[in-house]
C-alpha cells in the first residue's frame, strides 16, 4: 500500500527506483513503531503521511543538485527531509541535526544502513561546520535565520504560505515553488547573501 501511494503521487513529479522507494517504506514502518512510543509525528494516517512526509521530503531532493553535495537537515525530527534526501540523492553526505536526545536516537535507528548519513544530537548554533546545502521543514523559520547563515551557502525550506522570504534574511530567495500537492506548501530555495 505504501508503495503503491508513493508511485501514485510522485507520479510525474519525481522518479524513484524500487529501491528507493522500499527503503522509504522501511522508514515509515519503523516511524510507526516508534511513534507509539515516541512522539516523533502527528501525522499518523498512511496517505497523509506519505504526501505530507515522503513527497515533499523527495520533491525537496529532487530540487538537489545531481553532485556530490553536503547537506545538513536542520531540526530533523522524524528525519524529514533529511532521510529521503539520502535515499533519493544517495551520493550526497546528510547530516541529520536534531537536539532532542531521543529523536536522535530514533534517527540514528532509521539512519543505521543508509552509509552517507550520520546524526548531530545538538543544537544547531552549536554545530560547527559549513554545508553545501541546508534543508528544513516543519520548524520555527523565523527562529532559524541566523543558523541557517552560519550553517550553510545555499537552502532549501518546505513551508507553508504564510512564510516570506524577508523572513528569512541573509538569503536571496528565488520564487518559491507550489507543490504538487494542494496550494498552500511551498519550496523556497535561496542562496547566502555575500554582506
Amino acid at each position: 500500500m505504501f508503495a503503491e501511494l508513493l508511485r501514485s503521487k510522485l507520479g510525474g513529479v519525481c522518479e524513484l527506483t524500487a529501491a528507493q522507494i522500499e527503503r522509504l517504506h522501511q522508514h515509515y514502518e519503523l516511524l510507526a513503531k516508534w511513534n507509539q512510543v515516541l512522539n516523533l509525528t502527528a501525522v499518523r494516517n498512511m496517505e497523509e503521511a506519505v504526501e505530507r512526509h515522503y513527497c515533499e521530503s523527495v520533491f525537496l531532493a529532487c530540487h538537489l543538485p545531481d553532485v556530490p553535495i553536503t547537506v545538513a537537515d536542520l531540526g530533523s525530527g522524524a528525519g524529514f527531509p533529511g532521510i529521503p534526501v539520502a535515499v533519493v540523492r544517495p551520493w550526497a553526505s546528510v547530516a541529520l541535526i536534531e537536539s532532542h536526545q531521543r529523536k536522535a536516537v530514533f534517527l540514528r535507528e532509521a539512519s543505521r544502513d543508509l552509509s552517507n548519513v550520520r546524526v548531530i544530537a545538538r543544537r544547531a548554533e552549536s554545530v560547527g561546520e559549513s554545508f553545501d546545502w541546508v534543508v528544513s521543514r516543519a520548524v520555527k523559520y523565523g527562529d532559524i535565520a541566523g543558523t541557517l547563515k552560519s550553517l550553510g551557502q545555499r537552502a532549501e525550506i518546505l513551508t507553508g504560505e504564510e512564510a516570506r522570504a524577508g523572513e528569512l534574511s541573509g538569503f536571496a530567495w528565488q520564487e518559491p515553488i507550489r507543490l504538487p500537492w494542494g496550494n498552500r506548501r511551498f519550496l523556497w530555495i535561496g542562496t547566502r547573501c555575500s554582506t
